[in-house]
């Protein structure tokens, strides 16, 4: 199932390239929302920032055993990580037949986003359904 957050922000601009992550993954609702001047130095230590910016420096595939030692962290919170973001649609899986792997979709933030773009289209679209449902049935109580 697609879910991800919709929030009506600015574009962000900022010289530093792990607030911009931070606040798109805020926005997102990937990460819970943040306090920049406070939280920034926390977010960039966390297991999840961290994941996110793995996928953003190269196109290749990750594996678990991999992931969970550059991360530090256990399976659990990896797996709870890569789900969240595998339900955005922004990540791919391959099971290589030892392990599953991961990456950006399409092995680059731009194209990865184009596909969430789509899901979302999508999502309105079938909102837009229910909308036209509810206001046609009401017309005929």
């Amino acid at each position: 199932m697609f879910k991800i957050t919709i929030t009506s922000v600015p574009s962000r601009y900022d010289d530093d390239p792990d607030r911009i992550i931070a606040y798109f993954l805020s926005d997102i609702g990937y990460i819970p929302r943040f306090n920049p001047e406070h939280d920034i130095n926390s977010i960039k230590s966390s297991a999840y920032f961290k994941l996110f910016k793995c996928f953003l420096i190269t196109d290749r595939y990750w594996g678990v055993d991999e992931l969970t030692s550059y991360l530090k962290t256990s399976r659990t919170t990896l797996y709870r990580h890569l789900n969240k973001l595998k339900s955005m649609d922004i990540i791919e899986e391959l099971n290589d037949g030892r392990e599953k792997k991961y990456r950006l979709r399409s092995g680059n933030i731009e194209s990865a986003w184009s596909w969430v773009e789509v899901n979302v289209k999508m999502a309105l679209d079938n909102y837009r359904k229910t909308v036209e449902n509810i206001r046609r049935s009401m017309d005929h109580s």
